[in-house]
């Protein structure tokens, strides 16, 4: 196996929350799988889990998944069943189901098939698939009490969103979990710029199968490297990676054809859909999901605007899917938060809401917004989110390599963008399925480039608190005709800081430069995702766009650090820095090195919590 294919496997384990292995599952279970017929006669596979206690009704927990519902056979079973081991143990009936088009299920598969609101005759979408599910189930299987919750993380939490778009009334609650909200804003792209970093998942989303399996029918590809910024940076142009991905690659060749965000994405997002919903709704987010952290706040927000449900939120201090992984300390990296964290959530927080909506058991008495401060290490409880008691205050990139209350529109910071020497993401020489550690890294490396600006206060004399959503509101030119610009907000340490445990070799606490937040925005699309503009070299444009939402406490005797740059490679792909209609398709001979500035009246706008 190699570390590719490892690297899946140790990814899907950790969606599949596989741990606690002497629970004995087989001796406290019955499995049974069916071929549930949906409403175009297409039949998806379904492994139900039903407790061998009948002396009582119970739920349904369903969790829908690309991912495979393995192992199959009657006799197979998982090591471990349902959202976390106490739902497991204390007893539910949990039920996996293999997608349309997946695995041992029938039918094509879509990538993020869209939602389709008006149905006619048989139409089907991942709602209606959802619905006709539970409508067989709560009438097929023994002992059920007639309520279903759904949930999962990653893909299978954007199947647990679009399950209560489903309308059946028998679907009392869901879990979206790290979801995707939107395929242009989530995992593949970032305000347009394409996630080079998750090109080898490609493989898993774009190959179709011709028939129900239980066999992989893709394989990773193998780059006959572990030093991805090199790959990529000797590879040249996207398009030289078509050697890896052919055309029948669907999703390869869906990515190439559609760079901006045309019909073919819009239509696909989930987000504008989440209104009139019923059934209780516990979103969960990792404040350091490098993956999904877009879906799980917009879908939560679009919730809360558009419906009068129960809508609750939690987001700790996890990379993604940490919340499922039960681990004593917990951290992101370098960065140690706390301890025993996700057994809180999965026994406080997970539990008790499935057990309040599902089996009627119990309060679910949370706050509107459970958000961990990342930088005081400790949960906060909001009545709304973004909490309302905050003031957006601007902070200007000023001279001097200074943050200023004022602005100097007159100053100028300028620096070359050499787009053969691109600024890496992490010091790190390794390939991943999906980023991680990256997102508290050490950026003491990047502060040190010329091609990237730094911005920082003076040592704090009190604490400075950030709570909600953040604002690049950039005044910049180019010598192109195209650039990206990507933003990061850091807590400096101070110099008598303490190593955590986690801490690599060749770093230290002393004056770590953590990576709070970054978002990349390509500038092309600065007035439209959906008609890209080139920029007129040398002139003075306005780039503005939303970082994702924060919890960070600065504290006393640390600085707040601003940089801007204008790659991060290989997480993001090099921009040509040379307007072409698709970067997909840029040639060698299109990728330019050139000027880029930085006005003194570009700000960051940040919530300040009072």
């Amino acid at each position: 196996m190699n570390h590719l294919k490892l690297g899946l496997l140790l990814l899907l384990c950790g969606l599949f929350s596989c741990v606690n292995a002497q629970y004995d599952v087989k001796a406290n279970y019955d499995k049974q799988e069916v071929a549930i017929e949906m409403r175009d006669g297409v039949k998806l596979h379904t492994t139900i889990y039903s407790p061998k206690d009948k002396s009582k009704a119970y739920p349904i927990l369903m969790q829908r998944t690309p991912y495979s519902s393995a192992p199959y056979g009657e006799g197979e079973f998982r090591r471990q069943i349902g959202p976390n081991k106490f739902l497991m143990e204390e007893g539910n009936i949990i039920v996996y189901q293999d997608v349309r088009g997946r695995w041992m299920s029938e039918g094509v598969y879509d990538n993020m098939r869209g939602f389709i609101p008006e149905k006619k005759g048989n139409q089907t979408d991942e709602a209606s698939d959802t619905f006709d599910t539970i409508e067989w189930l709560i009438n097929n299987v023994d002992n059920n009490n007639g309520n279903v919750g759904t949930w999962g993380i990653s893909y299978p939490g954007h199947y647990a969103a679009m399950s209560v778009l489903s309308g059946h009334p028998a679907l009392k609650a869901a879990s979206p979990q790290a979801p995707i909200g939107d395929f242009y804003f989530d995992d593949f792209h970032h305000n347009g710029a394409y996630l080079l970093s998750y090109w080898i998942a490609t493989a898993v989303f774009g190959y179709e199968k011709e028939e129900p399996t239980t066999e992989s029918w893709y394989t990773m590809p193998d780059i006959g490297t572990q030093d991805a910024y090199q790959f990529f940076l000797d590879i040249g142009p996207l398009s030289n990676l078509d050697k890896y991905y052919a055309e029948d690659n669907v999703f390869w060749q869906q990515l190439k054809e559609h760079p901006d965000y045309d019909e073919f994405w819009q239509e696909r997002g989930l987000v504008q859909h989440m209104k009139d919903v019923e059934p209780a709704v516990f979103t969960v987010g990792g404040l350091f999901d490098a993956e999904d952290l877009y879906g799980p706040f917009e879908i939560y927000k679009s919730l809360e605007n558009n419906s009068d449900n129960f809508n609750a939120m939690i987001f700790g201090p996890w990379s993604h899917g940490d919340w499922a992984r039960l681990k004593e300390r917990q951290a992101v990296g370098n960065v140690y938060f706390g301890d025993n964290l996700s057994e809180d959530f999965q026994v406080n927080y997970e539990t008790k809401f499935f057990n309040h909506f599902l089996k009627d058991e119990g309060d679910f008495d949370v706050a509107e917004a459970t958000v961990f401060d990342t930088g005081s290490l400790e949960w906060n409880e909001y009545d709304s989110w973004p909490p309302e008691n905050t003031t957006s205050t601007d902070f200007y990139l000023g001279d001097n390599q200074s943050l200023s209350m004022e602005a100097d529109a007159s100053f100028e910071n300028k620096f070359v963008s050499d787009i053969t020497k691109p600024v890496p993401f992490t010091e790190d020489i390794k390939v991943t399925f999906t980023p991680r550690k990256f997102m508290t890294d050490d950026q003491r490396f990047a502060a040190r480039r010329p091609d990237v600006m730094v911005y920082q206060t003076e040592v704090l004399q009190e604490d400075l608190k950030l709570s909600g959503e953040v604002l690049a509101a950039l005044q910049v030119a180019t010598t192109g005709s195209d650039a990206d610009w990507i933003v990061k907000i850091i807590d400096v340490f101070p110099p008598d800081a303490k190593d955590t445990e986690e801490m690599q070799d060749h770093l230290k606490m002393s004056n770590y430069h953590m990576m709070v937040r970054s978002e990349v925005f390509r500038g092309r699309y600065r007035e439209s995702f959906s008609e890209p503009k080139p920029f007129v070299p040398g002139q003075k444009t306005s780039v503005k766009f939303a970082l994702q939402d924060i919890n960070h406490t600065f504290k006393k005797g640390h600085k707040l650090q601003i940089q801007v740059q204008s790659t991060m490679f290989p997480y993001i792909d090099r921009n040509p820095q040379k307007y072409v209609d698709n970067i997909f398709k840029a040639t060698e001979e299109d990728f330019e090195t050139h000027t880029h500035t930085i006005y003194g009246d570009s700000k960051i706008v940040l919530p300040v919590l009072k």
